[in-house]
């Protein structure tokens, strides 16, 4: 009786194995996005696939103190290590879906006591039972749903990947700017304090004036109260250094301190402003990249949902010791041993399937919108960052000839005041007017290097 059971089974599993070429599972293909053509408002654009996001941070950032608290950011910073995390579960995850190919194998061991009642039929009756079983259970990937379930798991770990490294270029992008910013304070700050001296030694020449009676006390009050302002805003920009450090203290996972660093006129981005093709952005964004894997994700999902809806093919087997006799418990008089193989074909189960069917494929579009949303923005921030920086270029060459033009209007009134041929007021305005110039130059650099950054990051860079 044995032969012909085997040989039904085996037919059995070759019918399984025929069966599964006949996949009810499809292969993902990318949708054909138009949100790709024109997506950057420029004319300037390569036909290449050239960008500068291709670039590592490394080549990219000179300043060494830069890269050293970059280096460091990427080593501590804690949203870099809660996304390494989930690159863990998700490897975790995936490890799970590999294995949806191999039986489930069970070890169970018992013992049982019994003891029926007087007044059963059978009379009082007391025995034992020693049972130790292995169970073996295997199902046929007949309509692909398990290889689908594995793909769906790639697709999770990939996307937390994708995240991670959209993290990375993120915190990247942040040290920068912060770093950035901090030598722009330090350079306004340099600027303020040399306006404080300028402004004392004034105030000492209106005094005098004063004195010699060309001016009035309220010309050496104006300028009291001006060198007061320069001594307000003086404390002003030490705040925010003080503040701008613990910003960059969070980035770099340290506690609160003051941080090594060089100056403003030193940085130059030496990189050529490159943004390639937009469809780039497929390949070298992160977190469009990861808006894909959820959507591949989700198609797949979608595939293990459609086969719910068709016949599965289980094969289990039982095989172990039973005896009553708890020395004879392990022999080969008490082994026993069954194998059953079966199709079963849902029909009807209070609309289950078809409510998990509809739920995937709305998830499925889902995630097809969020993938397009993703680009979207990706496009939108590069358009931005490129614009930006483009204006804020030519705007540095005009902020530093309004420089030049009041302090040489400063310069004159001042030599026009003690000649008596200017008034204190046309002085005051010029030098408030020169301070507030040669800030907005050093405002305007520290928007250059931001806008370079961020376009960097925009474009998907820094991760790499």
């Amino acid at each position: 009786m044995r032969k012909p059971t085997i040989v039904n089974f085996a037919i059995l599993i070759g019918v399984s194995l025929l069966l599964s070429s006949c996949f009810v599972s499809k292969n993902y293909q990318r949708p054909d996005l138009k949100e790709t053509q024109g997506l950057y408002r420029t004319d300037h654009i390569s036909k290449d696939s050239l960008s500068m996001a291709n670039i590592s941070w490394k080549t990219l950032f000179t300043d060494p103190f830069l890269t050293k608290y970059i280096e460091e950011g990427l080593a501590n910073n804690i949203d870099i290590r809660v996304a390494i995390q989930q690159i863990v579960m998700s490897e975790a995850y995936l490890k799970q879906g590999k294995a949806g190919y191999l039986p489930s194998i069970n070890l169970k061991g018992s013992a049982m006591h019994q003891e029926t009642s007087k007044n059963s039929t059978s009379g009082k009756i007391s025995f034992d039972q020693f049972d130790l079983t292995t169970s073996l259970s295997w199902e046929a990937d007949i309509w692909g749903k398990i290889r689908s379930n594995k793909r769906a798991y790639e697709a999770n770990y990939l996307q937390s990947v994708a995240a991670h490294q959209a993290v990375k270029s993120r915190l990247i992008s942040n040290i920068a700017t912060t770093y950035y910013q901090l030598l722009a304070l330090d350079a306004q700050l340099n600027i303020t304090r040399q306006t404080i001296n300028a402004r004392e030694k004034s105030v000492e020449t209106i005094i005098a004036l004063k004195n010699a009676g060309q001016v009035t006390q309220v010309a050496v009050d104006q300028n009291i109260a001006q060198l007061n302002s320069a001594k307000a805003l003086q404390v002003d920009i030490k705040t925010e250094i003080f503040r701008t450090e613990n910003v960059l203290s969070i980035l770099l996972g340290k506690k609160p301190q003051s941080f090594e660093r060089s100056s403003l006129e030193s940085q130059s981005l030496n990189t050529n402003i490159n943004v390639g093709v937009p469809s780039i952005l497929l390949r070298n964004r992160p977190d469009v990249m990861s808006a894909e894997y959820g959507l591949i994700q989700a198609f797949e999902l979608t595939n293990v949902a459609k086969s719910n809806f068709y016949p599965s093919l289980t094969l289990t087997a039982n095989a172990g010791f039973q005896s009553i006799d708890f020395n004879n418990w392990i022999d080969s008089n008490s082994l026993f041993s069954n194998l059953i193989g079966g199709l079963a074909q849902p029909i009807f189960n209070k609309k289950k399937i078809k409510t998990q069917n509809e739920v995937a494929l709305a998830q499925q579009e889902q995630a097809l919108l969020n993938f397009k949303q993703s680009l979207l923005n990706a496009s939108s921030e590069v358009s931005n960052a490129l614009f930006a920086y483009t204006s804020e270029t030519e705007k540095f060459n005009y902020r530093i000839k309004e420089v030049e033009a009041l302090r040489n209007a400063e310069l004159n009134s001042e030599e026009l005041l003690k000649n008596g041929y200017a008034t204190y007021l046309d002085l005051l305005t010029a030098r408030q007017s020169a301070l507030n110039a040669e800030l907005n130059v050093i405002n305007s650099k520290l928007l250059q290097l931001k806008n370079i950054v961020y376009l960097y990051e925009a474009l998907g860079g820094g991760w790499q």
